[in-house]
């Protein structure tokens, strides 16, 4: 069966910042969708690499030894293992593709680790 998405559709009903809902699987991997504002905690993904697709505002991914600021339309990938920190001025739609077993703020916990993700 293949399901359209309509992406603005789904970020009108995201009113919560920093906590991705799912949009459709691929093979072990979710799609999912976020808004985001303000800092996130610094963390590390040991296994997994991270995709950030930036849909709309500027994102910037802090590193230790520099950072990345990606527009509406541009991504990076962070490796497994680099600690990082995305950190966004105003208001960011992201889209994250990553494998199902990848842990929201990799081996930090804080209070905005979502343990569940919900599915819009």
């Amino acid at each position: 069966m293949v399901t359209k998405v309509n992406l603005a559709e789904k970020y009108a009903r995201i009113s919560d910042r920093w906590s991705p809902k799912i949009v459709a699987d691929l093979n072990d991997s979710h799609v999912l969708l976020a808004k985001v504002q303000g800092e996130f905690v610094w963390h590390a993904h040991a296994d997994e690499d991270e995709l950030f697709i930036v849909v709309a505002g500027q994102l910037t991914i802090q590193l230790r030894d520099g950072e990345v600021v990606l527009g509406p339309g541009e991504m990076a990938v962070v490796p497994k293992g680099v600690e990082h920190r995305p950190v966004a001025r105003d208001e960011v739609q992201l889209m994250l593709i990553e494998p199902k077993v990848t842990r929201h703020t990799g081996d930090v916990e804080s209070d905005r680790t979502v343990h569940r993700y919900e599915r819009l």
